[in-house]
């Protein structure tokens, strides 16, 4: 008898182990990276388009007469570690954010320090680092390298999107960037070009999360 109770208390603890290691698992997708300085500009904007799996990415509305019309989407910008810097996205042909971009490319995307949790106060606040990337939303051509590279990167952060329904046509776009805005601490945007945010390369690793 108190065999068979020790059995079904090992039994339980294995099944809980188990169930741990499944949540682990699946919240495991970015490698996270430190937060760099503050002073250094270039690695606080690749950080946060790094670490972040979701945006707000903003197109002008053709059902709304060109109003901006911001819309919650999923990204990657490369592989966990090995990011370019540079958005991707997979989108519908059922979505108006992709319409809206065939039609007009001009568009912008935004991430916050909040979602990755390293920020305790209001998003608002300007120690609360949030970037703003503003460009051309362009689809991939089917087929291409970077088009499988960038679904490389979208599945590896967001494996369920390779589940996604096939008669919905996803198609994979970029946000090809042309202006940077970067607050990370008081005193206003920071100055940053596109070369010195493409150029920086990640280099500080930690652990998963």
């Amino acid at each position: 008898m108190e065999l068979q109770v020790r059995l079904r208390q090992l039994i339980i603890i294995l099944f809980l182990f188990l169930a741990v290691l499944e949540h682990a698992a699946s919240s495991s997708r970015i490698l996270r990276i430190a937060k760099p300085d503050r002073h250094d500009i270039a690695a606080s904007a690749r950080w946060l388009v790094s670490q972040n799996i979701w945006g707000v990415l903003s197109t002008l509305s053709i059902e709304h007469e060109g109003a901006p019309f911001g819309n919650v989407v999923s990204y990657s910008d490369g592989l966990p570690g090995k990011g370019n810097g540079i958005p991707y996205f997979y989108l519908t042909m059922l979505d108006p954010t992709t319409r809206n971009a065939l039609k007009d490319s001009r568009a912008s995307f935004a991430v916050s320090e909040s979602p990755i949790g390293t920020c305790k106060r209001d998003p608002m606040d300007p120690t609360c680092s949030k970037l703003t990337l503003t460009g051309k939303l362009l689809q991939l051509d089917e087929g291409s390298e970077e088009e499988n590279v960038a679904k490389k990167a979208l599945f590896t952060k967001h494996p369920e999107m390779m589940d996604w329904p096939k008669g919905h046509e996803f198609s994979v776009f970029k946000l090809d960037i042309i202006n940077i805005f970067l607050i990370n601490w008081y005193g206003g945007a920071k100055s940053i070009t596109l070369d010195e945010y493409l150029r920086y390369k990640e280099t500080k690793f930690a652990s998963f999360l």
